[in-house]
C-alpha cells in the first residue's frame, strides 16, 4: 500500500512538473493567437430560420457548411476552390481564405473583395451566375448597404455619397472638410453611437449625421517616425470648452432633396438613439442636453424635418445616459421598447408610438445587457441580463403582453447569443470558469438544445493560477467582487509580493465568470514568477446598477480608492501576503486610479505602473468628462481634488508612467505635465513612451510593454 501511495505521489509530481510555464508572448497575445479558444468561424444565421452556417478549414480547402436547426443535417454549400474559380471568371483576383460572408438568404451571400461587392448563389449550377453587385470607389469609407441590398451610402473625401448598384455615385453633400464631417460617428462615440448613416426601412431615404467641429480647438498629434516630425491636428473638445455642433440630415433617394431635422437649440446638445419608424416616414431622436441630465425623446417628420411631438422626458440629478436605439416589435409597428435606468437598473419599457407607457417589461436589482431578438409566436423579447449573477450574462425571454419572464439558459455562464429571424432558435455561445467554449442551438419554444461544438482547454498543458472569488463589503455595506489569483504551487507558509490590477471606472467590469477565469494570462504569468495578483471591481464599475456606477459622480477617484483600500485591508489580513511588497497597476482609468493611489494615498504601495493615465480631468473630453464630473466651472472643488499633477510631491515609493505618443484619447500632455511638475518639485518619477502608438499598445510591441511592466515590479518588489 505504501509503495502504491509513493508511486501515485511520484506520478502526480511528474505530471505537475510537465506543465509548461507561459512565455511573455503567450501571456500577452496568446489568447488571440496560439492559445486562442477554438471556435466555429463565421457562425451565423443565413437570413432565415431554416439554416445556420459556418466556415471550416479542411486539409485541402476551406468550405462553408450549412445546417438546419430542425434536423441538423448539413451540407457543403461553397468551397474556397469553387469561389476562386468563379472569381477568376469575373476577372477578380483570387483569395487565400474566405473573407466575411454576408448572407442574403440561405441560398445566396455576398463578399467584399477588392472594393467589389460580389454575390454568390449556392444553388447555381453555372458559375456565371456569380455577379458583381457593385464596385465602389477606392476611397469609400463607412459603407452602409440598404436592406434591399441595392443601394450604398458611403463617405469619400469628407462627403456623403449614394450609389445604386453599379451606377455612378451621386454626391449628396458638397462642403465636407476636416472641420465639417458627414456620415460619421459623432460625440466621440459616446451614447452607444457607432456610425453616422441610417437607411430608412423602405430604402428610399438616408439619414445622416452632420458634425461641425470648426469651433473645437485643434490638438496636435506628432508623428515622430518622420524627419522632420510632422503634425496631425485632431479636434479634441476639452471639458468646459467648446463642443462640436451636430445635426441630422435626410436625403430622399427619389427626389434628390435633403432636409435637416429641426432639432433646435442649443447647438452643442447631443443627438442620440436615432431610429427610423417602421414605415420610413418619421425619425425618432433622443435629445440630451450638454449637462447630460435631461433627455427628450422626439419624433420628427422625415420629409419636412418638423418636430411632430415629444413622446417623453427623462431627468436625473446626476446624469441620463442613452445607449440604445428604439426597438420596434416586428408584429406591431405601433409599439417599441425603450431602455432606461430610471428605477436604478437598466431595464426594458414598452411604449406606444403616441408616447404612452404601456408597461415595464423587466424589473429587479439586475440589468438587461442586450436585446437578442423577438419571437412572434410567443410574443417574447429575447434578451441577456445579470438576473442570476452580476458576474454572468444569461439569456431570458419576457412576454410583451404579460411581462412574464422565463430563463432560456440551462447553464449559468457568460452567454453570447444570436437569434434566428423569427426568434424560434438561438445560437448560444457560452463560457464560464470551467468551460472554455460551448456552442448550442436552442429551440426557444421547447428549450430543446443541441451541442454543435465543444472547445478543448487550450491552457491544459500550462501552469495556470489558482483563483478564489472574493466577496468584500464597502463602507456603505455594498457588496464588492474581487479575485485572488494565486500561484499553482501556492504555499500558505510563504510570504508573497502582491500586484493589484485595477480599472474601477464606468462601463468596465473585470470580475466575470468567463474563460479564462483569471481574466488575463499575464496574471497567470505573474503567479508562476512568484506573485499573488488581486483585482476587484469597486463602485464606478459596470453591470451593478445606476447607484453603484454613478456613486463616483463629481468626485472621480475618491470612492474608488476607498473601495480599493478595502481590498488592500483584506490582503493585509492574509498571513501569506508580504505587506511591504505591494504594487499596483492599471491603464487608462486604471492608470488614473494607480496614480491616485500613489499620490493621494502615499505609502500604501511600494511601487506602481500607470499606463495612459488621466491626470487632469479638465484635459479630458467633454462627453465622458462632463457626464461624470460636470464642467470645471460647475465642479471646481471636484476637479481640484482629483488633479494629480499638483500632488506629485506626495509620492512615496516608485512610480512608472507609460504613454503612447500618438494617444488621441488621453492625450500625451497628461503625463508630460506630471513629469514637468516632478522636475519642478525634485521628485523622481520613471517614464517610458511608445512612439507611434495611440491609447493602448497593441500587436508585437505589447510584449515589450508587458515585459517592461513586469521588470519594473521585479526590480522593486523582489
Amino acid at each position: 500500500m505504501k509503495k502504491l501511495f509513493l508511486f501515485l505521489l511520484i506520478l502526480s509530481t511528474a505530471t505537475y512538473a510537465q506543465k509548461k510555464n507561459f512565455t511573455m508572448a503567450e501571456a500577452t497575445n496568446g489568447l488571440s493567437t496560439t492559445l486562442a479558444v477554438k471556435n466555429l468561424s463565421q457562425l451565423k444565421w443565413t437570413g432565415s430560420s431554416e439554416y445556420f452556417a459556418y466556415v471550416v478549414a479542411n486539409d485541402s480547402e476551406n468550405v462553408i457548411i450549412a445546417n438546419s436547426p430542425a434536423t441538423f443535417e448539413s451540407e457543403t454549400v461553397m468551397s474556397l476552390e469553387k469561389m476562386n474559380k468563379q472569381l477568376e471568371k469575373l476577372g477578380v483576383k483570387k483569395i487565400n481564405k474566405f473573407p466575411g460572408i454576408n448572407w442574403i438568404n440561405h441560398t445566396s451571400f455576398f463578399i467584399i473583395h477588392d472594393n467589389k461587392y460580389i454575390q454568390f448563389n449556392t444553388l447555381a449550377k453555372d458559375s456565371t451566375e456569380t455577379q458583381i453587385m457593385a464596385e465602389l470607389p477606392k476611397d469609400a469609407e463607412n459603407v452602409l448597404l440598404n436592406s434591399k441590398r441595392e443601394g450604398f451610402a458611403f463617405i469619400a473625401n469628407f462627403n456623403l455619397f449614394y450609389q445604386q448598384g453599379n451606377k455612378a455615385p451621386i454626391q449628396i453633400t458638397q462642403d465636407g472638410n476636416a472641420n465639417l464631417l458627414y456620415g460619421t460617428s459623432v460625440h466621440r462615440d459616446e451614447f452607444g453611437i457607432t456610425g453616422g448613416i441610417f437607411w430608412s426601412p423602405t430604402c428610399d431615404a438616408i439619414a445622416f449625421y452632420r458634425m461641425d467641429q470648426s469651433m473645437v480647438e485643434d490638438y496636435p498629434i506628432v508623428n515622430w517616425n518622420e524627419t522632420p516630425a510632422t503634425v496631425k491636428n485632431i479636434k479634441y473638445p476639452f471639458a468646459g470648452r467648446q463642443s462640436h455642433h451636430v445635426s441630422l440630415g435626410v436625403y430622399n433617394v427619389k427626389t434628390g432633396a435633403t432636409t435637416y431635422l429641426k432639432t433646435g437649440e442649443p447647438k452643442d446638445q447631443y443627438l442620440t438613439s436615432v431610429t427610423w419608424s417602421p414605415d420610413g416616414k418619421s425619425i425618432y431622436v433622443a435629445l440630451l442636453n450638454r449637462d447630460q441630465n435631461h433627455l427628450q425623446l422626439n419624433l420628427y417628420d422625415a420629409v419636412t424635418g418638423e418636430k411632430v411631438k415629444t413622446l417623453f422626458e427623462e431627468k436625473n440629478e446626476r446624469y441620463v445616459e442613452p445607449q440604445h436605439e428604439l426597438y420596434f416589435l416586428s408584429n406591431n409597428p405601433n409599439q417599441f421598447v425603450w431602455w432606461s435606468q430610471r428605477d436604478g437598473f437598466m431595464h426594458l419599457y414598452l411604449y406606444g408610438t403616441d408616447g404612452t407607457l404601456i408597461r415595464q417589461l423587466t424589473k429587479g436589482n439586475w440589468i438587461v445587457n442586450e436585446i437578442v431578438g423577438f419571437n412572434k409566436k410567443t410574443q417574447e423579447i429575447i434578451f441577456s441580463g445579470t438576473k442570476e449573477s452580476p458576474l454572468q450574462k444569461n439569456v431570458y425571454a419576457v412576454n410583451v403582453v404579460t411581462a412574464k419572464m422565463r430563463s432560456l439558459s440551462k447553464t449559468l455562464a457568460s452567454h453570447q447569443v444570436a437569434s434566428s429571424a423569427d426568434g424560434n432558435y438561438l445560437i448560444d455561445v457560452y463560457s464560464n470558469r470551467l468551460t472554455p467554449r460551448n456552442i448550442e442551438v436552442v429551440n426557444v419554444n421547447t428549450l430543446a438544445d443541441k451541442r454543435i461544438f465543444t472547445a478543448s482547454d487550450p491552457l491544459r498543458e500550462y501552469q495556470t493560477a489558482n483563483i478564489e472569488l472574493v466577496k468584500l463589503y464597502g463602507a456603505d455595506s455594498t457588496l464588492l467582487y474581487g479575485k485572488l489569483i494565486l500561484p499553482q504551487d501556492f504555499d500558505a507558509n510563504k510570504k508573497y509580493p502582491v500586484i493589484v490590477y485595477l480599472y474601477n471606472g464606468p462601463h468596465v467590469q473585470l470580475i466575470k465568470d468567463a474563460f479564462p477565469y483569471s481574466g488575463n494570462l499575464w496574471y497567470d504569468y505573474l503567479t508562476q514568477n512568484g506573485y499573488i495578483v488581486f483585482t476587484m471591481d469597486g463602485r464606478g464599475s459596470s453591470n451593478r446598477g445606476f447607484q453603484f456606477e454613478s456613486a463616483i459622480h463629481r468626485q472621480l477617484g475618491t470612492l474608488e480608492m476607498e473601495d480599493q483600500l478595502i481590498g488592500v485591508s483584506y490582503l493585509k489580513s492574509l498571513s501569506y501576503v508580504d505587506t511591504n511588497r505591494m504594487g499596483v497597476h492599471g491603464w487608462s482609468y486604471g492608470g488614473f486610479m494607480t496614480t491616485s493611489l500613489m499620490l493621494r494615498k502615499p505609502g500604501v504601495f511600494k511601487c506602481g505602473v500607470a499606463g495612459g493615465p488621466v491626470l487632469d480631468w479638465s484635459m479630458y473630453e467633454i462627453m465622458y468628462g462632463e457626464r461624470y464630473m460636470d464642467s470645471p466651472e460647475q465642479n471646481a472643488d471636484g476637479y481640484k481634488a482629483n488633479l494629480l499633477v499638483d500632488k506629485v510631491k506626495n509620492l512615496q515609493g516608485k512610480l512608472l508612467l507609460i504613454h503612447g505618443a500618438d494617444d488621441d484619447v488621453v492625450v500625451w500632455q497628461h503625463s508630460l505635465k506630471l513629469i514637468k511638475k516632478s522636475v519642478e518639485e525634485g521628485v523622481q518619477i520613471d517614464y517610458f513612451v511608445y512612439p507611434g502608438h495611440p491609447h493602448n499598445v497593441r500587436g508585437k510591441d505589447r510584449v515589450h510593454l508587458m515585459q517592461k511592466i513586469t521588470d519594473y515590479f521585479d526590480a522593486h518588489l523582489k
